[in-house]
């Protein structure tokens, strides 16, 4: 379920953070769209990269966000291996 909602609440921030950066209000942080992506959102901060065309060139950021996703898949790779009875 946690994944669920990450997923989608990353999803929705990276929408408000675009209509933001269109009308020049306050943005919302570089850390919290990657703190969003790394402790599961990933998969749908990439949706909203792409479905806003937001944050897709953009260095460091760039950068930054896929060593987040690569750390997000080998720490949840590496808790289902030791601790399996958390997949049921």
């Amino acid at each position: 379920m946690w994944f669920l909602l990450a997923n989608v609440l990353t999803l929705a921030i990276y929408g408000v953070d675009k209509t933001a950066a269109r009308k020049t209000w306050r943005r919302v942080p570089e850390s919290t769209l990657l703190v969003f992506g790394v402790v599961g959102g990933w998969p749908g901060a990439i949706v909203g990269q792409q479905l806003f065309r937001h944050k897709t060139q953009k260095q460091p950021f760039k950068t930054y966000f896929i060593v987040s996703v690569i750390v997000s898949t080998v720490v949840t790779v590496a808790i289902y291996r030791l601790y399996p009875f958390l997949s049921y």
